[in-house]
């Protein structure tokens, strides 16, 4: 089984043993939840923390196979740009995610039955043996194939009956990929939220063929009525970057959402200090796994130690008030960063810009080029979303869309 390594070295060369099979291969086998997943990339992690780029997947995808033949692989890329950007648009389902999980939550600490059935679910105690396995494989690996993902999250909701924001919650505690927007917008979308209406059903026969024979469950729900939910709410505007002049006295803020930072030092910021955000233990009011915490805490180090010597003197924030500290200390004009997408570094970082104005210091967070081209068609589905991919793969072979 892959060891994720939280470096930015060993997600490179992940990707350039996957790269190769990224097309007629993957096409075929994706779907299957086989042991050690050797048929899907297990690029996630990675991604997750912005050790890797989209981008920088995509183009190496189109290296080996050229625009066409990786299509399936690059269309799965492309709904981790879609997630991103849908959320960001609409950053009040996120807000409305949290406000439903804690009311879920009150309910599990106040009724004994659904305690019981949570309890057992999270631990894999439901005698339904590929969902115990998947449960027990998260917990100690950080990592479930998306198909299993889906399947579990089925389960979860339809034949179980439990909260989909606390099966939500489970999986942002243990995948070391967890992520906002993926996430939420996954479970969303099994329980007929996000294309509303639509769901989708745990079959005994779809479990049987997808793990190829190791489980055929019985007693699952034979119907997934849709969750209720308010109407979808209409996107906002499309962010964008803020003013960047790199001959201002700089700080640089990074955060364990994007940990490539080489296109800001490309462009001439020359940080006089960095300073970290680590967000992790944000993902949940319950406690979030050891493993997620030490992957992404590593994850920082590695971008850090990389690029000593670039960064300046490295100080670890916890909140906004230790960053403005750190800048007012440094006696910085700006701070910039990358855009932090909506979720958890996002809801830690609120009110900075203010705090940091309050100070006479500019904040100047600077949007990824292939997020800039892709969020703003994520305005609907993921259908009308993918007239945008003739666009990403042509800037990928002329252009550095990190």
């Amino acid at each position: 089984m892959t060891q994720f390594t939280p470096s930015r070295a060993a997600g490179l060369a992940q990707l350039d043993d996957f790269a190769p099979r990224a097309a007629g291969d993957y096409a075929r086998t994706r779907n299957f939840d086989t042991g050690g997943h050797t048929n899907v990339s297990r690029l996630s992690p990675w991604l997750r923390h912005g050790l890797l780029t989209e981008a920088e997947v995509i183009a190496a995808a189109v290296r080996h196979h050229g625009p066409d033949l990786p299509e399936k692989f690059v269309t799965e890329v492309a709904w981790r740009l879609y997630f991103k950007g849908w959320l960001e648009l609409r950053p009040g389902i996120w807000t409305a995610y949290k406000a439903e999980r804690q009311a879920a939550w009150n309910d599990v600490q106040t009724q004994s039955g659904l305690r019981q059935r949570w309890e057992q679910a999270c631990t894999g105690q439901t005698g339904i043996a590929c969902f115990d396995h998947w449960a027990a494989e998260l917990a100690q690996t950080g990592y479930l194939h998306n198909h299993a993902r889906m399947l579990f999250a089925s389960i979860w909701i339809f034949t179980l009956g439990l909260p989909w924001t606390l099966g939500a919650d489970l999986f942002l505690r243990h995948l070391l990929d967890g992520d906002a927007a993926s996430n939420t917008l996954s479970w969303r979308w099994v329980g007929g939220l996000h294309t509303q209406g639509k769901t989708y059903v745990a079959t005994a026969e779809n479990i049987a063929r997808y793990t190829d024979g190791r489980f055929n469950p019985r007693d699952l729900a034979q119907v997934a009525p849709a969750l209720d939910g308010p109407p979808l709410p209409a996107p906002r505007p499309c962010p964008v970057s803020d003013p960047f002049d790199p001959s201002r006295r700089s700080g640089l803020l990074l955060t364990d959402e994007t940990l490539y930072p080489d296109p800001l030092l490309d462009r001439g910021l020359l940080p006089a200090t960095t300073a970290t955000l680590q967000a992790s233990a944000a993902r949940s009011y319950l406690l979030v796994s050891d493993r997620v915490t030490q992957f992404s805490r590593a994850a920082i180090s590695d971008c850090t130690t990389r690029l000593a010597g670039h960064l300046g003197p490295v100080t670890a924030c916890t909140d906004v008030q230790t960053v403005v500290d750190w800048a007012s200390a440094a006696q910085l004009e700006q701070v910039v960063m990358h855009h932090v997408p909506t979720g958890p570094a996002a809801d830690m970082l609120a009110g900075l810009k203010e705090a940091l104005a309050a100070q006479g210091i500019a904040l100047s967070q600077q949007m990824r080029p292939i997020d800039q081209l892709t969020w703003p068609s994520a305005t609907a589905g993921f259908f009308k979303f993918k007239r945008v991919l003739p666009d990403i793969l042509a800037q990928a072979k002329t252009e550095n869309l990190s």
